[in-house]
């Protein structure tokens, strides 16, 4: 039980006289005894007073009318958006539009709890985004410190390369060195024996001078007039090798060890044929788009149906998805199959149950080519209108990268088509409207541009295999390009029996690639 002192010191006070509070002004925040609160009263003030008992000073439950504090509001004025009490009903109010009050709280605890469910769903995204990110902070370090170290085994491999080519070309320059000191002593020889020579045909012209012997001048001027000049002499000149730019010769030598090892035929056999069996368009008759090969070496084919079919390499169709429209553009993401859906502006995935699952939209652009990343994102070639641009999303659809204009601040693409990523981390790209390949690095730094070697270049797929040759198929020329990683030609494939009208492209292994006919709904497995 609590002691009188106790109840001395809970004993709260009057703020004017000290005597023991009673009420409490909400306007002006004083306690009150009962005569103070008289007083209080009739004291003006600006916005009125406010008295509660002290024991309810906390309550803010009620809502109080503006004009008449004292009263509590019960009524709501539709006309002046307002609570009121039941005073102003008969005065201020009194020809306005009024309603009860609990119908007014009932509308607006709708709108709020409508409103609050709209922010709790929102925050769920928001703690599914936090989650993400924490993620990718906590594993970002482990990703970039893998990435240092395959740069670092990369680059310890190319100076194990460099030291090899260096080794390579101090033996050729010391194997030609000694091949010049012979002949350059063998020509020091040459040249004093004929000096001698000369020496000794001055000598004996001297003696001839002075002499009457007719019959031994004559046995001389033959001798004489057979002394080679020094314009029958031969001269040695440095070996080709000396005219060589020491890069571009490390740069051959290194071409030579990417490619050592394999044989790489001019005329690419044909090893199976598929037929796709997708209908033609009715406008351009195209059958065959796109391809994507699988981890177990099955290729997805992508054409002119609102199906995707999934063949193995002998042509033998193994499944079949419906998906939301044509399957124009496919790239393999996480062992999945992805594609992107012009009509909606989407990227959508096939899960294992063969279920389309929307990855995420692209806004207003229309989204075309798409390729995974060797860093797990996706990137997509955008358009709109006269625009064009590739971006790298993150696979919850977050905007990691977007390339779009040079170091001139010029667009890069006019019509960005297909699109692959080299083993170098080049972001490659055909254009329609160039007729051209275009390539940047992974920071989106222009790199090269290829338009074709002899003839009209119709740009279509791209592909790249394990030691970064460029694959385009030329759907004009009916042939494919191969360029070298810095976007050289190298040679055009040309399988026996031809091809016709290709389009889709995907690399299967050292020496092997899938080429689709766009027209024909064929697809020809070549071997190199």
């Amino acid at each position: 039980m609590m002691t009188s002192r106790d109840e001395a010191q809970h004993v709260v006070e009057c703020d004017l006289c000290q005597q023991p509070v009673s009420f409490f002004c909400r306007r002006c925040g004083v306690n009150l005894c009962d005569p103070c609160v008289l007083i209080h009263l009739r004291v003006k003030s600006e916005n009125g007073h406010d008295i509660v008992d002290y024991i309810s000073k906390d309550d803010g439950d009620t809502c109080h009318c503006d004009s008449h504090p004292q009263n509590d509001c019960s009524a709501y004025c539709k006309t002046c958006e307002t609570p009121i009490c039941m005073l102003c009903v008969t005065i201020k109010h009194r020809t306005h539009e009024i309603s009860e009050l609990s119908d007014k709280i009932e509308e607006l605890l709708k709108v709020i709890a409508t409103e609050n469910d709209r922010l709790q769903s929102f925050k769920h995204e928001l703690e599914r985004n936090l989650e993400h990110t924490t993620k990718l902070l906590s594993s970002i370090s482990s990703i970039y410190k893998l990435r240092k170290d395959e740069v670092t085994a990369r680059g310890e491999e190319w100076h194990k390369q460099i030291e090899e080519a260096v080794k390579k070309l101090h033996q050729e320059l010391d194997d030609m060195q000694k091949e010049h000191e012979a002949v350059l002593q063998k020509q020091k020889r040459k040249f004093e024996e004929t000096i001698r020579r000369v020496d000794d045909m001055n000598g004996k012209t001297v003696k001839l001078q002075k002499s009457k012997n007719v019959t031994e001048m004559q046995s001389f001027v033959p001798v004489i007039q057979k002394q080679e000049s020094l314009s029958d002499v031969s001269q040695y000149s440095f070996p080709k090798l000396y005219e060589y730019k020491i890069d571009e010769y490390l740069e051959n030598q290194l071409k030579e060890k990417e490619l050592s090892g394999r044989i790489i035929s001019e005329i690419p056999t044909v090893t199976s044929v598929i037929d796709t069996g997708f209908p033609a368009n009715e406008e351009n008759k195209n059958r065959l788009y796109d391809m994507a090969v699988t981890v177990d070496n099955k290729v997805w084919m992508g054409g002119e149906s609102t199906e995707l079919k999934l063949f193995d390499l002998q042509g033998h169709l193994h499944h079949t998805v419906s998906i939301t429209n044509t399957g124009m553009y496919l790239c393999m993401y996480n062992k999945q199959v992805v594609y992107t859906d012009k009509p909606n502006n989407a990227v959508r995935m096939i899960s294992d149950n063969d279920t389309v699952v929307t990855m995420f939209t692209t806004g207003n652009w229309v989204p075309y080519g798409v390729t995974s990343a060797a860093s797990g994102d996706l990137l997509v070639c955008l358009v709109k209108d006269d625009q064009s641009k590739v971006v790298r999303y993150s696979s919850t659809g977050t905007v990691l990268q977007e390339i779009q204009y040079d170091s001139q601040c010029q667009p890069l693409y006019k019509d960005a088509f297909y699109i692959t990523e080299n083993v170098n981390g080049d972001i490659i790209v055909t254009d329609f409207q160039k007729k051209a390949v275009i390539a940047v690095d992974r920071l989106g730094i222009f790199r090269y541009s290829y338009s074709g070697k002899d003839s009209e270049f119709f740009a279509c797929s791209v592909a790249t295999d394990s030691v970064g040759h460029v694959v385009v198929t030329d759907f004009g020329g009916n042939k494919i390009h191969m360029l070298d990683k810095a976007g050289r030609f190298l040679r055009y494939i040309i399988p026996e029996g031809g091809i016709k009208g290709p389009r889709a492209v995907c690399i299967l292994g050292d020496g092997e690639m899938m080429v689709g006919e766009c027209l024909t709904g064929i697809a020809k497995k070549l071997t190199q």
